[in-house]
């Protein structure tokens, strides 16, 4: 069985199907793309695999286990999550907003661990700073320190750079891919941009009306009038 598998992932609403019996696998240290056009269910696919969403049908399986059998706080510990915005705590020094997510699970961050993870996201001394002061990228790449600072083994990324401009947006890929590749993670990253696509994974999961068209595909075809 694979490290991370999903069979039969369905998500029904108010009567609108928004996926409809998904499944994949995946491993440890790779870079997977979800991509396909606006609407198709990029996003409620990557809230269902850490239970963000209920799936009305099918199941997620981490290491073999069904996630369903593994308390949420637990499984989103391992299964992290960086959005579209970072959502920081504003008022708060960036250190702050790094330890929140290990005290839930009774983990206390040092002064060491939070300047080492500062470090790994290129942001060095930034522990004093207010979260308000930061510009964009800073603060996405606070937000992805501290998906990180939970220690995960999946790390689910929907569109973190979509309002960052390109220089930014090729630095934080950059740091991103270090990342996985320090720490094997699995690293799902929904993006919209066919070229980003290309840049950061070797495969790629078109959604298209909520199904995966034509499975996983193996080499980075995508033309950018399927986004």
């Amino acid at each position: 069985m694979a490290y991370f598998e999903a069979r039969g992932l369905s998500r029904v609403v108010g009567g609108r199907r928004l996926l409809d019996r998904v499944s994949f696998s995946a491993e440890r240290g790779e870079v997977v793309a979800v991509v396909g056009p606006s609407g198709a269910g990029k996003s409620s696919l990557l809230r269902l695999l850490n239970r963000l969403d209920e799936p009305s049908e099918g199941a997620v399986y981490l290491d073999g286990v069904d996630y369903r059998e593994i308390p949420p706080q637990v499984l989103r510990r391992r299964v992290g999550m960086v959005m579209q915005r970072p959502y920081l705590q504003m008022a708060e020094p960036v250190g702050i907003n790094l330890v929140f997510g290990p005290a839930q699970n009774e983990r206390k961050l040092s002064p060491a661990q939070i300047d080492a993870l500062l470090e790994l996201v290129h942001l060095p001394g930034a522990g004093a700073r207010l979260a308000e002061e930061l510009s964009g990228g800073e603060a996405q790449r606070v937000a992805l320190a501290r998906a990180l600072a939970n220690e995960p083994e999946v790390l689910l990324l929907d569109e973190p750079t979509s309002s960052l401009d390109e220089k930014t947006t090729l630095g934080i890929e950059e740091t991103l891919l270090e990342i996985v590749k320090q720490r094997e993670l699995l690293c799902m990253w929904v993006s919209h941009n066919s070229d980003q696509a290309r840049r950061v994974a070797e495969r790629a999961l078109l959604v298209v009306d909520g199904r995966i068209a034509d499975g996983l595909v193996e080499e980075m075809l995508l033309a950018q009038s399927a986004l």
